[in-house]
């Protein structure tokens, strides 16, 4: 569908002009976050290199100071990690947070999230499936006859 020039016009006035830096602060970082945690319904947190950041659960940004030990070790080599933190507000929670870079590949800032497929038990997870698959296979069989 082909928006009307004026309806195009209209948007790019209304466009919120989102611009990390490192040097961004928390209500900048608040739009990406919530949209982040608006998708996957799970509690969100980022921050800039240089200012802490913010932590988004529930639908509700709960903190603007926020930093944490997994968002910090992103910082420090510079690629998606994932763990379980063992201090912090999510202490003993599976964690993904990935690096925000800028052109040069810096990292500027970092997102992170509550890792659900961390805390699977893949195993179980796939033995079931295969129980599952077996269960329903069985049943179109005696189906059929």
């Amino acid at each position: 569908m082909r928006m009307p020039k004026d309806d195009v016009r209209a948007s790019k006035l209304r466009s919120i002009g989102i611009r990390i830096s490192e040097d961004s602060n928390a209500e900048s970082c608040i739009p990406i976050a919530m949209a982040v945690h608006y998708l996957t319904g799970l509690p969100v947190t980022m921050r800039s290199k240089n200012k802490p950041g913010v932590r988004i659960e529930r639908g509700t940004v709960l903190d603007t100071e926020y930093d944490g030990p997994m968002l910090q070790r992103v910082f420090e080599e510079n690629r998606v990690i994932r763990g379980i933190p063992s201090t912090g507000q999510y202490k003993g929670v599976p964690i993904v947070a990935s690096p925000i870079r800028d052109a040069g590949g810096t990292v500027v800032a970092v997102i992170g999230m509550v890792d659900v497929v961390g805390s699977l038990d893949i195993g179980t997870l796939f033995y079931d499936y295969a129980h599952v698959l077996q269960q329903v296979s069985s049943y179109i069989e005696k189906s059929r006859k």
